[in-house]
């Protein structure tokens, strides 16, 4: 054979067995799942998740999806450590953390750019030093969004541990409940906990025995105006888990339907709100809808959100290097799979 026709045939072995093999992934790409897991918080990060298994998405693709709910960052490290389920909304900084530590996970979007605000019986506190010398409320200790409010108090010239009285508690959840039954009178909140107990301390019987409370600081705006950034914070996310790191058409499959799920939530908030309170006995719809219609989501890409993330995470790596596992993630945390139709949020 002639020096010309090896290199065809060449050619033409070559380009069968990438056929072959293309063939044979996507094939098991594709192949139907005995269970798909999706799990996350009560927070506005997990009603897109919600909505897609409620309104079956992704029901082509898996016999079973479920949507299972974690109540502590605690609860989230064993949950993703396990391997229990195959997409987790998390804080972005708890990505990085365990990303960094060995767990098999990609970041695929940022959707939560920042819920957190402090919350008050006196409507005159306007900046995180007014609130020097109380007693404050706080959930999640040595996470979001602890981490958030010692930073920026921080870059502020306040002292943490010597200007503010903080009170742990587990969850926002159960900072609302302090606040409404007046244990408290300031707590730092993320929505939706914010706009249920603003609508729990003015409803009857509670308002019989509830302060009046006021959203008072805005943490996103804050983060804009000490950071002389956008007044955003890429809060929380999705990251693909175990079996679905690798598995490109689930990923972009999931992709497009939470971005479209977010989008549907974002437009219908009274809907969305019904849906989720359905699987909290803690919220109202009402409330939950109250809370859209204050969120800062947008869908964003893991790729298209790195250099917010990268900013984000080494503001937290030069105070806490822990907060991320020591330090930036690599490339490989991000995820390169946008989604198959890119569908926004509602704000650009």
């Amino acid at each position: 054979m002639r020096p010309m026709q090896h290199f065809f045939s060449g050619c033409l072995a070559v380009a069968f067995l990438l056929a072959s093999t293309g063939l044979s992934s996507a094939t098991a790409q594709t192949a139907r799942l005995p269970k798909l897991v999706l799990a996350g918080p009560f927070a506005a990060v997990s009603n897109p998740l919600i909505h897609m298994v409620e309104s079956g998405a992704l029901k082509d693709l898996a016999d079973t999806v479920e949507f299972i709910p974690w109540k502590d960052p605690d609860h989230l490290r064993v949950l993703a450590m396990d391997g229990q389920a195959d997409f987790v909304a998390m804080p972005t900084n708890v990505a990085a953390n365990l990303y960094n530590r060995g767990v098999k996970l990609q970041m695929l979007n940022v959707s939560t750019w920042g819920v957190l605000w402090m919350v008050s019986r006196d409507n005159s506190l306007k900046t995180l030093a007014d609130f020097k010398g109380k007693e404050i409320a706080m959930p999640f200790r040595a996470d979001m969004p602890d981490i958030v409010f010692q930073l920026l108090a921080e870059k502020q010239g306040l002292d943490v541990k010597r200007d503010f009285k903080l009170r742990y508690v587990g969850t926002p959840i159960e900072a609302m409940q302090l606040l409404i039954t007046r244990r408290v009178d300031h707590a730092l909140l993320a929505e939706p906990a914010i706009s249920m107990a603003l609508r729990k301390t003015q409803s009857f019987p509670v308002s019989v025995i509830a302060p009046q409370l006021y959203r008072s600081v805005d943490l996103q705006q804050e983060w804009g105006r000490v950071m002389q950034r956008e007044a955003r914070i890429p809060q929380a996310g999705i990251t693909a888990m175990g079996k679905a790191v690798g598995n490109t058409n689930l990923i972009a499959r999931f992709q497009t339907a939470y971005a479209a799920s977010l989008k549907w939530c974002e437009a219908s908030p009274d809907a969305c709100g019904a849906l989720v309170a359905k699987r909290v006995a803690m919220l109202t719809p009402e409330a939950v809808a109250d809370s859209i219609r204050i969120d800062n989501a947008r869908f964003v890409s893991a790729m298209e959100a790195q250099p917010e993330l990268e900013f984000f995470f080494g503001q937290l790596l030069a105070r806490q290097p822990a907060l991320v596992g020591g330090k930036l993630p690599d490339a490989g945390f991000y995820s390169p799979i946008t989604s198959v139709a890119r569908v926004p949020g509602k704000r650009p």
